[in-house]
């Protein structure tokens, strides 16, 4: 009989068996951590690789072209990126480790398509695009359909109050495509309806309405003592992952294009919301390991349109935030010899200076944090 992938030693037999790999490979992995199938891992064997981070943030810009995320947000992304140019009136306290990514989609750029490959990893073709028009639910796989069935007790993490009752939630606000794909996934919900290109505000003071609360709720963001039995915190909404989806800069491109004065109030409304969202989480405790991903799903033309395969509109922004308690900056500096930038990246060398990923590979790497 066929051994299940999540029993102790499995995953080395099918590596040995299928990819040929020698029992010397195999073992050295499983020294290096690199296997979930042996003994001992999280106290246990099976699938489930030791947990990362306490909780997550996906703040997705809708249309947050490449160059956008690069040039015009300067609170949030610039002085991360760049914190030796930061001013004497610039937040001086200890930030965690930032990244910026192109972050290429594949066609069509259609933000259902699009949140169908960032939540699944699979790839919509054209012949999907009609469900763009009418919500079809997401029934492949997906991390967010992970996230809400998979029993907390397996996920390797203190509870809220410490005594396994309080299961955190996951959170969400902004365009109703979410809520069209997963229209039971998530416990805490506040679509907003996303088709009217001329509303330029609804969905984005929707998200400003209902974030601050998500965010205060993110588990990590206040110390364990907090949640004490005494403690007026203890019944109080704990949130495991939060999604905010702002749509303002999607409908600005639509209604007046990319270069109009429009674009650039709506690029700094978004910059100053980023801004304190990562200040907050950068004031979680020390003890405690919170990420923020800052995502464009497409780009725009320089008409404000999308939905082909132009560079334009497949070349979007990934921001990625750690927060300090994670300690990612010294680690990664160490294995990766990641150099900190230093504005001269910025225009021609922006291709040289800043990695691509394939936004289909956000999946996997949600699902391993």
């Amino acid at each position: 009989t066929a051994r299940s992938s999540c029993q102790i030693g499995s995953a080395g037999e099918l590596l040995v068996d299928a990819l040929q790999l020698s029992e010397d490979h195999v073992d050295f992995m499983r020294d290096e951590g690199w296997l979930t199938d042996s003994k001992g891992v999280n106290g246990g064997g099976g699938c489930w690789t030791p947990r990362r981070v306490d909780s997550m943030a996906i703040l997705v810009v809708d249309a947050l072209r490449f160059d956008f995320a690069r040039d015009h947000l300067p609170l949030s992304v610039g002085s991360r990126l760049f914190p030796g140019k930061l001013s004497n009136s610039t937040r001086s306290k200890g930030r965690g480790y930032s990244q910026l990514y192109q972050f290429v989609a594949d066609p069509p750029t259609v933000t259902m398509q699009r949140l169908k490959g960032l939540t699944t990893g699979g790839l919509p073709t054209f012949a999907d695009i009609t469900g763009s028009f009418g919500g079809a639910s997401v029934d492949e796989d997906s991390w967010v359909e992970q996230l809400k069935n998979t029993p907390w007790t397996r996920r390797h993490h203190i509870s809220v109050g410490g005594d396994g009752s309080k299961k955190p939630l996951i959170g969400f606000v902004g365009d109703d495509t979410w809520v069209d794909l997963f229209p039971t996934q998530f416990d805490d919900s506040h679509p907003y309806p996303s088709f009217n290109t001329r509303d330029l505000d609804t969905v984005d003071n929707g998200c400003l309405m209902h974030l601050p609360r998500l965010l205060d709720g993110l588990l990590g963001l206040k110390k364990q003592s907090e949640f004490s039995s005494n403690n007026k915190h203890n019944n109080a909404t704990s949130f495991e992952l939060i999604v905010a989806h702002f749509l303002g800069v999607d409908h600005v491109g639509h209604t007046y294009g990319p270069n109009d004065p429009h674009m650039e109030r709506k690029l700094n409304q978004m910059d100053e919301m980023l801004s304190h969202t990562l200040d907050t989480i950068d004031d979680a405790p020390e003890e405690s390991c919170i990420v923020a991903f800052v995502l464009g799903d497409h780009g725009m033309t320089e008409d404000g349109n999308h939905g082909g395969g132009t560079s334009e509109e497949v070349n979007a922004g990934l921001f990625v935030h750690f927060s300090p308690g994670c300690h990612y900056e010294e680690e990664s500096m160490q294995q990766y010899r990641i150099e900190r930038l230093d504005g001269g990246e910025i225009g021609l060398d922006s291709v040289r200076a800043f990695e691509s990923i394939h936004q289909i590979d956000l999946v996997p790497t949600i699902s391993l944090l």
